[in-house]
């Protein structure tokens, strides 16, 4: 198989979907690489390395896409990307279909089969492929929020964790999953006072055992977080609904209760946000308040931090990626549930239960087309 993999346009995106170490294994199992004039080069990889391991450097991304069976990205494709996408050609990347119909609509016309990191999903419920982001997001939510919560960008002027004689931070997680426990590690190791809400009191219990004692728990319904808000100087979204938009919990209106200069993280803005007044920022641009409060809503953090991401990313996506190029997409979805939930979108058809939904297109079950 031909493997491509074309440098991340989206803005401030320095990851890669593919280290060298990555393309010489693949190399060995018999495929072509090819990989994208200086595609690694923000996450410290030069094209070098990945011509000493066998694979092919191609200056133009138009003949990467042309000539690949398989695309390997990081972040979705974006609209100069999308007439570049191909019928039949797989797309293995993060998608957040459900975040965007034109996206959704754009990989369906291209006839592409589109398989998505985020939904890829084990029989115990993880999330293999979103977990590695997920942990590096959870703990920039709180290394970025700490920063917003200066003066010099409208925050109020407060130090996380506190100095002897100043009470800390409050800071307030919506969600207890991947995110929200890294999010509340980071924010209690800086010594804040840190509010963790959940759904799951199997999840609360278990946070209940491993966090330290200035993390607090509380079950999740819209009295509490109305009551969490009112005090938080620094509010972390880290809801998920595994391949759905995520639901806002956090209203326009609720804006009024908190604190002037108080910041909200949402990590969730790939799939839409949990406050209502969230919308997509830059690394470049990556606040805008509204009510007095700070908005932060980066929709690639971990791009800030490319070279651990890459590392943490491919660890995980490059088994699938081996599986994919040996089996190609039909067999090896037919040999590993995990992956069959991958499946989003296969030539024109939507066969992912939450994206089909958010936009009222008809569901095609993706067994019946393997």
């Amino acid at each position: 198989m031909i493997i491509g993999v074309p440098k991340e346009i989206k803005t401030a995106e320095n990851r890669i979907a593919l280290v060298p170490a990555g393309a010489e294994a693949l190399g060995a199992a018999g495929h072509t690489v090819l990989v994208e004039q200086g595609a690694g080069m923000g996450s410290g990889f030069a094209d070098d390395l990945y011509k000493a391991v066998g694979a092919t450097i191609v200056p133009d991304v138009n003949d990467v896409w042309a000539q690949a069976d398989m695309i390997i990205k990081v972040k979705e494709p974006i609209e100069p990307e999308w007439p570049r996408m191909r019928q039949g050609q797989v797309v293995f990347t993060y998608y957040h279909f459900a975040a965007s119909e034109e996206l959704t609509r754009a990989c369906m016309d291209s006839g592409s089969i589109g398989i998505a990191y985020e939904t890829v999903e084990l029989d115990s419920g993880e999330l293999p492929l979103l977990t590695p982001m997920s942990e590096v997001a959870g703990r920039m939510a709180i290394q970025e929020g700490a920063k917003y919560l200066e003066r010099f960008y409208g925050g109020r002027g407060i130090l996380l964790g506190g100095v002897p004689g100043v009470v800390p931070a409050e800071v307030v997680i919506l969600g207890g999953g991947v995110v929200g426990t890294n999010a509340a590690k980071m924010a209690a190791g800086l010594g804040a006072h840190v509010t963790v809400l959940d759904l799951s009191l199997d999840r609360l219990r278990y946070l209940s055992d491993v966090m330290p004692a200035n993390v607090d728990l509380v079950y999740s319904n819209r009295h509490n977080i109305l009551e969490q808000i009112q005090k938080a100087d620094m509010l972390v979204g880290a809801v998920l609904l595994v391949g759905a938009k995520a639901p806002n919990l956090v209203t326009r209106e609720d804006l009024k209760r908190m604190q002037k200069g108080a910041v909200i993280v949402d990590v969730a803005v790939d799939q839409g946000g949990c406050v209502e007044t969230i919308k997509p920022t830059t690394h470049e641009e990556p606040t805008y308040i509204i009510d007095d409060v700070v908005h932060y809503a980066v929709a690639n953090m971990p791009g800030g931090v490319p070279r651990t991401s890459t590392l943490a990313l491919t660890n995980a996506t490059f088994p699938y990626a081996l599986t994919l190029a040996n089996k190609g997409w039909r067999e090896a979805c037919k040999a590993d549930r995990s992956l069959l939930l991958g499946l989003n979108v296969i030539e024109g058809k939507c066969v992912y239960p939450g994206v089909a939904e958010a936009f009222g297109i008809e569901l095609t079950d993706p067994a019946g087309m393997l």
